[in-house]
């Protein structure tokens, strides 16, 4: 291949190479990736606008989204408006992770010059103390072993989840969040393992997603007390989590991630009307 470059004085976009060549994103996630840092701010990138520019469709570019959204790319957060109503805002990352650092120089740059201060007295040698291993470290450990254990047998449940070396080493972390939380393994190869769409292209990605939205909150210090039926406990299920929908960017409960009631209803009465469309 032989670049022919020209020179553009505007109407350019700069987009990291980390992004262009990506090995675990798709090609069409690449390209709405990069479609998306080249708008305006304030541009609407919801699925319904990504849909009627491009003519890929609604589930491709849905999962695409997911995909840069378990990479770091773009970041969907529902917040509350002074109205009470939830909305769904996008935050697009060109370059996920760099933020974190940049924010440390800075406050490297801010930080006022150290005191003089007189020479420090000599003291007698002290005595190096032995670390013992604690029991929370040791637990940690155990976690870390369970988890890549976990990772790697998720293949015996679905061969589309056979994963390479470096996807176990980056997901490990997050599903030792899970155990340190309380969950047991059992409830995280069931978050895993159900509803997996029959398309799976990007297994990582999504295992990624599912870990990181899906993370229950660690269990309250002291001793488990049973529910007293008489006071009504331990009779309501726990509700469904928040999930954003695939067609309209709304936040519904639901188990699994896809399409709210309402754009379910649409896209069924779409699909009766036209059968093409469900084809």
């Amino acid at each position: 291949m032989t670049h022919i470059r020209q020179y553009q004085p505007d109407r350019y976009t700069i987009i990291g190479n980390h992004l262009a060549q990506h090995r675990d994103l798709s090609l069409t996630a690449i390209g709405v990736g990069t479609h998306i840092l080249s708008l305006p701010e304030g541009a609407s990138v919801d699925i319904r606008t990504l849909a009627a520019r491009f003519p890929e469709g609604r589930d491709r570019i849905a999962f695409a989204l997911r995909e840069l959204e378990a990479h770091g790319y773009v970041e969907r957060v529902r917040e509350r408006t002074a109205e009470g109503r939830v909305i769904t805002r996008t935050y697009a990352h060109s370059a996920p992770g760099v933020t974190g650092s940049i924010q440390e120089d800075e406050e490297w740059e801010d930080a006022p010059s150290p005191v003089a201060a007189e020479p420090p007295r000599p003291q007698a040698p002290a005595t190096p103390a032995v670390e013992e291993p604690s029991a929370s470290a040791s637990a940690s450990g155990e976690h870390r072993t369970t988890a890549r254990a976990l990772l790697v047998s998720l293949r015996r449940t679905d061969d589309r989840l056979t994963l390479p070396e470096r996807d176990v080493r980056r997901l490990a972390p997050s599903v030792t969040a899970w155990f340190e939380n309380g969950a047991s393994a059992a409830a995280v190869r069931r978050t895993l393992t159900a509803g997996l769409p029959p398309d799976l292209k990007n297994p990582a990605g999504l295992l990624a997603h599912r870990l990181r939205e899906l993370l229950p909150p660690p269990l309250p210090a002291g001793p488990e007390t049973p529910p007293d039926p008489d006071r009504g406990e331990g009779r309501r299920p726990r509700p469904a989590p928040f999930q954003t929908c695939d067609g309209c960017e709304r936040a519904f409960r639901g188990r699994e991630p896809g399409l709210c009631r309402d754009c379910r209803d649409c896209r069924d009465a779409s699909e009766a009307r036209d059968p093409a469309v469900a084809a």
